[in-house]
């Protein structure tokens, strides 16, 4: 394994790549630390500790702990991801859209632009949301601030603001001189650069025997459920459903091609992580974007659907699960296109055995993939659920009229147990999610200029590397 790993190395290409990556990333965790100017951090650190289990941990864990200490990068890549999800479904509802994007590399450079432009305006409203929210403090009496007023405002929605384009355009330097998907490896690096936080945590908890007699064999369990969830992950990860695909032979002068059997593979989770980072985005924006208006969201109409709008809140996992299943089948919407591909196999002699070519084929694939996109949002969503159950628990006793029929429940169903986010499963979704996607672009890398990849079957038959 060493040996396959040093490979990386001693291609010049490849090791540019993945150098430049790191030192992109290397600058996006040194930004973790150059904090907002005129905040009280003492104070924000004291009031995100009494908010543990929380929504607002949720969303600072895709921002890799920048929202705790207000950095420059507080905001994220959430502004780019929301973005991309306005234009993604106006390229759907809107005709003129839908067209540029089939335009090729022209329309969706334009698209890009655009998104790039929205990303901007929608960091600069949640900065002036966060610099509002910052000046009233945890309970309206201020605290945060150490010098209110316009002047903070402004400053704030600049650096903020800054810092979110700045974050994006990381993301896309990445993603097209480095290795990997920009985003997803900066949602990755935040995630991973909290996990001996995370440990020691969990150490804390074994030294003050947190739970009791119970404390070392809850650990034991739930380092057991952690390994579970990374198994279960990898397996669906690397699931897929093969359709057997016919080729018949063709006569080409004097020559006979084609022929012969393969499948093609449709993968259980298509969407990845995504569909669990866009609901998580989706559900933040109303929250902060009624925090910009004090008088409205304290309203007697308001304020109850704001805090059943919070983490952990019946209503929240209801929304949050439908956003996921939603987001699941749109984001396959986007990717996949059953008619090219039906097209595509049509040209070349390819069939599916029992289906006619053409249309029905194309109905086949649609049909196939329906069903399995709705395996992989059953997937999504329990390990979606996992931390908010582990975290903060579902508030179940708060759900109208009945609630009082779960208070006799476990109070780690109902309050959680106060871990931190980093063991959740939606953590370790994305952790090993982007790792593996990381991993299979550097193997694909490697067996193209003819070395072998870190799987025993990721291999080239050929002549080997060329040593001059």
């Amino acid at each position: 394994m060493l040996e396959k790993f040093l490979n990386i190395f001693r291609v010049p290409d490849l090791r540019t790549r993945v150098l430049f990556t790191l030192g992109l990333l290397a600058i996006y965790r040194l930004g973790a630390h150059i904090p907002t100017p005129g905040i009280n951090a003492d104070l924000l650190q004291q009031f995100f500790n009494s908010q543990q289990g929380g929504f607002l941990n949720l969303v600072d864990l895709f921002n890799g702990g920048n929202l705790r200490r207000l950095t420059i990068f507080a905001l994220g890549i959430m502004p780019y991801i929301t973005a991309s999800i306005i234009f993604q479904l106006l390229t759907v509802v809107y005709e003129p859209l839908a067209k540029l994007q089939k335009e090729g590399e022209v329309g969706r450079k334009k698209i890009t632009q655009w998104t790039r432009y929205v990303t901007v305006i929608l960091s600069a409203v949640q900065s002036f949301a966060i610099a509002l929210q910052l000046e009233r403090g945890s309970s309206g009496a201020g605290g945060f601030v150490t010098h209110p007023g316009w002047g903070f405002r402004l400053m704030c929605m600049l650096t903020l603001t800054t810092g979110s384009a700045f974050i994006m355009w990381l993301g896309e330097q990445i993603t097209e001189r480095g290795v990997g998907n920009g985003m997803s490896l900066l949602i990755f690096a935040g995630i991973v650069v909290g996990l001996p936080n995370g440990i020691g945590d969990l150490w804390t908890k074994v030294e003050n025997q947190t739970w009791g007699a119970f404390t070392v064999p809850a650990i034991v369990l739930l380092v057991g459920i952690m390994l579970l969830v990374v198994g279960f992950i990898v397996y669906v990860e690397s699931s897929e459903r093969r359709i057997p695909v016919q080729y018949a032979k063709r006569v080409v002068g004097r020559r006979v091609m084609g022929g012969g059997s393969t499948h093609l593979p449709l993968r259980v989770n298509s969407g990845g992580v995504m569909p669990v980072i866009f609901a998580s985005s989706i559900l933040t924006f109303p929250v902060l974007l009624l925090s910009m208006f004090p008088s409205i969201a304290k309203s007697r109409y308001v304020q109850p659907m704001i805090d059943a709008l919070k983490g952990g809140e019946p209503l929240y996992v209801l929304f949050y699960v439908l956003a996921i299943i939603f987001f699941a089948y749109f984001y396959v919407s986007i990717v996949f296109r059953p008619n090219d591909m039906a097209d595509n196999m049509r040209k070349y002699g390819g069939f599916i055995p029992g289906i006619r070519p053409g249309k029905r084929t194309a109905d086949f694939i649609n049909d196939v993939m329906t069903r399995i996109t709705f395996v992989g949002a059953l997937y999504l969503i329990v390990i979606s659920l996992i931390p908010m159950i582990l975290i903060g628990g579902i508030h179940l006793q708060n759900l109208p009229f009945v609630g009082g029929a779960f208070d006799r429940m476990p109070t780690w169903v109902t309050h959680g147990l106060g871990l931190n986010f980093y063991f959740g499963g939606t953590s370790l979704l994305i952790v090993v999610g982007v790792a593996m996607d990381t991993v299979k672009q550097v193997e694909s890398q490697l067996i193209m200029r003819h070395y072998e990849g870190f799987s025993r079957n990721a291999k080239l038959r050929s002549r080997g590397p060329r040593t001059w």
